[in-house]
């Protein structure tokens, strides 16, 4: 019997028939990455309902020298979760582990096995008057342990965090088969680095999420929404700070968007409608939340910024929404930003992050010496004002062959966008993780120092190089 074959064998045998598979049909889903940039192949796909099946796979796995590749809602951005074209490596499905363990209502916690979706805890919390401040597009199908393990970030990143600002504790496997167990919520341990940080974010290079305990908050029981016109991303970087000394803790969210997005997105969504009556060069949309305490002063609040940003000359012209189906309907527009700029053609989309007090500067520098340095595309900026992230998009010119034209200018333009972001002092990933997609310019660009800590943590961590190979960490010079 060959190796892969008594591999396979004891694999079945501890996991049983719903928890290994090699179904080409069945697996095949599962190789491709959501964009449909990366395919590989796999050795089986493995789902084990537990962190002890975890764990003893794991073991396995080192016994036999076979490459993990973890998966939780196959919504990353990056290729993070998807194997090579080798077929050694085994694709870790941790879908099936979707216990909420724990929702404690007093002490406002949930431990969550790494398989729940967002929506699902979302929903649970819902139940009991609690609420989970972390939001994305990808809510029905990205997992606890995946946003975890890539930090993930949303919408409301500028009042509570990211992922890492939820985790209160962590559940992982390592690299040969131990669970860290940190899942208890200690607000003061000084017992040395705080571990569950190391894994968050490390895309399951490190180890492999099983659980975590997270945060909740009151439920919201009022917000304001806010569609303003605006003359320049520098007024938009105004509003902000003028918003932030306002509205304080209420401010939730606060978006920029140019007016070519919003154009694309009217374009591009049947019945969808403006906010606001004329043209302007940039827009910003704001939510304002309160929970039960804060409720009642919410609309004084709202207006009283709204009214104070008119006499201040920050905005051109700006909208409440007048019912919740309206807010919604606001969301919406930034909400279809991507699928409507990608109905336009090829493009290069980067998530990037610069420090937040520069980032009107950078979009103003970076979007005319792209245009001006690549004839003939669009560079268009929008994101989280707040916190930094760029979502900065280069359209194709006219005409421009879809695969042919990234191949070549595309690239040409991606190290382009990530030199100057490195001039900013940014990041050239911001909420999506370098994955594989990323991995060459983190190599390019990266600071040395940081990048032979990396590696040499990955080393101790994990020194057969077994979890999610060329993800993450770069090879060494």
């Amino acid at each position: 019997m060959t190796d892969r074959a008594q591999f396979l064998m004891e694999a079945s045998a501890l996991l049983g028939q719903q928890g290994l598979t090699t179904d080409a049909e069945l697996i095949a889903p599962w190789l491709t990455d959501w964009r449909g940039r990366y395919s590989g192949r796999a050795l089986a796909l493995a789902s084990p309902a537990s962190t002890q099946e975890v764990a003893s796979l794991v073991r396995l796995c080192g016994a036999h020298r076979v490459p993990i590749v973890p998966q939780g809602g196959n919504s990353g951005m990056s290729g993070g979760a998807t194997p090579d074209e080798s077929g050694r490596a085994l694709l870790l499905s941790l879908r099936r582990m979707t216990k909420v363990r724990r929702l404690d209502v007093q002490a406002r916690e949930a431990t969550c096995e790494a398989g729940v979706i967002l929506q699902a805890l979302h929903d649970a919390a819902a139940a009991q008057g609690l609420r989970f401040p972390l939001t994305l597009g990808g809510k029905g199908s990205a997992t606890i342990g995946g946003l975890v393990a890539t930090n993930a970030g949303g919408t409301q990143v500028l009042r509570h965090g990211s992922m890492r600002a939820q985790v209160l504790g962590l559940e992982a496997v390592l690299a040969d088969g131990s669970v860290l167990d940190l899942l208890a919520p200690l607000k003061k341990d000084n017992r040395g680095p705080d571990l569950k940080q190391l894994l968050i974010g490390s895309e399951g290079t490190l180890g492999i999420v099983t659980a975590a305990n997270l945060r909740l908050l009151p439920a919201l029981a009022d917000r304001a929404v806010l569609w303003a016109g605006l003359g320049s991303i520098h007024d938009a970087r105004a509003l902000l700070l003028h918003a932030e000394a306002l509205a304080g803790p209420s401010l939730e969210g606060f978006e920029v968007l140019p007016r070519h997005c919003l154009e694309a997105v009217l374009a591009h969504v049947p019945g969808a409608r403006s906010p606001l009556g004329g043209a302007h060069e940039w827009h910003a949309l704001i939510e304002l939340a309160a929970d039960a305490a804060q409720a009642e002063a919410l609309p004084t609040l709202g207006q009283s910024l709204l009214e104070s940003a008119f006499a201040a000359g920050l905005v051109e012209d700006a909208t409440f929404a007048a019912s919740e189906a309206q807010a919604e309907a606001f969301w919406s527009l930034r909400e279809h930003i991507s699928p409507a700029e990608r109905a336009l053609g090829p493009a290069m989309q980067h998530d990037i992050a610069v420090p937040v007090a520069r980032m009107a500067g950078f979009i103003a520098e970076a979007v005319p010496a792209t245009q001006a340095r690549f004839p003939g595309t669009t560079a268009i900026a929008f994101g989280h004002l707040g916190d930094g992230n760029v979502h900065y998009h280069v359209l194709a010119p006219a005409g421009a062959p879809q695969g042919a034209w990234e191949q070549k200018e595309g690239k040409q333009i991606s190290a382009f966008v990530h030199d100057l972001v490195a001039q900013w002092q940014g990041s050239i990933s911001a909420e999506h993780g370098i994955g594989q997609m990323k991995l060459a310019e983190f190599a390019r660009l990266g600071d040395p120092v940081h990048l032979a800590m990396l590696r040499a943590v990955k080393q101790a961590l994990d020194p057969l190089g077994l979890l999610n190979p060329g993800k993450l960490v770069p090879p060494g010079p």
